[in-house]
């Protein structure tokens, strides 16, 4: 979405119009879902929690400075939402929900060895993520699953940049030592570059 066409759908929510509102909620509710997961690796607490930050963003856009990104607002409230829920990062696994995608192949040729594969190292991926700290894990999402730039996370998180590369970094190679434990999954996945 253009942040013009964006900045216009706020100005429309503010005054009550549902349809501008719903409009933002689509435009967000799947990244920040899948933001909130990575995060806590429940889903119905990663779903409670988007659904209150989606209430409170549209209880209040009346104090939204369009001087930022919508999204970087909507991030800072679920990010302390969770961090109030007082949760301690264990996982209820839920591989289909992690990944956005049905747990069977689309394709009905596909063999069921390959879909349990990609299950299993899904699931090994979540178990590993939820192994390295927490500002690790949020950069790891932010940065390969949101693919947000090092300069929006560092203002996101209230970092330095220099500070974001080395979580991310550190965080990528923790990553790694724990896959490469694994027998089901390929260490070079976690290895995009951080050029952007």
């Amino acid at each position: 979405m253009e942040r013009h066409e964006e900045q216009r759908l706020i100005e429309d929510a503010a005054t009550g119009c549902k349809d501008s509102a719903a409009a933002l909620i689509r435009a967000h509710q799947r990244s920040l879902y899948a933001y909130l997961l990575r995060l806590s690796g429940k889903p119905d607490l990663a779903e409670d929690i988007a659904q209150e930050a989606f209430v409170r963003v549209l209880g209040n856009l009346h104090r939204f400075d369009n001087r930022f990104r919508f999204s970087t607002w909507l991030f800072t409230i679920a990010r302390r939402l969770l961090v109030n829920a007082g949760q301690k990062m264990r996982p209820a696994y839920d591989t289909d929900a992690i990944s956005g995608t049905p747990a069977r192949p689309s394709d009905p040729g596909a063999p069921i060895a390959d879909a349990e594969s990609g299950l299993r190292a899904r699931d090994e991926l979540q178990r590993a993520l939820l192994r390295v700290s927490a500002e690790q894990r949020e950069v790891l999402v932010l940065f390969h699953q949101l693919d947000w730039p090092i300069a929006l996370i560092a203002e996101q998180l209230q970092m330095p940049e220099g500070t974001v590369k080395s979580h991310l970094h550190r965080g990528r190679r923790r990553l790694r030592d724990l896959l490469e434990s694994s027998t089901s999954i390929d260490p070079s996945l976690t290895g995009r570059r951080e050029t952007r």
